[in-house]
């Protein structure tokens, strides 16, 4: 008796195992995400500071905004049909869960509409461009207004990605370090699965 009482005081507070955790899919579409949006964040702040070669800069970030694209569909895809989605902790507030779940569609709409932004300012440039190193012919004409309207959407979305993702990651540290309810922890690829 004495030792359970020991291993529960060990491995901490109790709700952790009823945060439940991901399916590993979703987990890995998680972390890749966050790596393809880490390097549209390094190659965006890159190009403003004229720091390396622009053009080849340009290309990473077109063509890692288009596999970003992809892969955030496939993910909703995923999400809806097959993936286990664990229900938020009972010490979870209901409109902490509702801040959550809009956070949460945010940061999907706004990844989905990110790369279609860039493309169409591409096109309304007028000239071929490089995507995964294959030139894109000029399928529009050059239309400078609709162009701009398309890049200040295009860094309107970027603000507001990293706005959400600041907001994420601040109620993740949360949930880790003050109140310890084990919601990191759903999506971290390392921890055990809980029972």
């Amino acid at each position: 008796m004495e030792k359970d009482i020991e291993a529960t005081v060990r491995r901490g507070p109790r709700s952790r195992a009823t945060a439940g955790r991901f399916d590993q899919i979703s987990i890995a579409f998680h972390w890749l995400s966050v790596a393809l949006v880490t390097e549209q964040i390094t190659t965006a702040f890159l190009l403003g500071r004229d720091l390396l070669n622009s053009a080849l800069l340009l290309e990473m970030h077109r063509s890692m905004g288009a596999l970003t694209w992809v892969v955030v569909a496939t993910r909703l895809i995923w999400r809806h049909y097959f993936a286990y989605l664990p229900p938020f902790p009972k010490s979870m507030l209901r409109s902490q869960q509702q801040i959550a779940k809009l956070n949460e569609y945010g940061l999907y709409v706004l990844l989905l509409l990110q790369p279609p932004t860039g493309l169409a300012m591409m096109l309304f440039r007028g000239r071929p461009f490089a995507l995964f190193f294959w030139e894109v012919p000029a399928p529009l004409s050059r239309d400078p207004t609709v162009s701009s309207f398309f890049l200040f959407a295009h860094r309107l979305g970027a603000w507001g990605l990293l706005a959400l993702i600041g907001l994420h990651a601040a109620a993740a540290l949360l949930h880790a370090f003050i109140l310890r309810d084990g919601v990191l922890q759903r999506m971290l690829p390392w921890t055990a699965r809980s029972e």
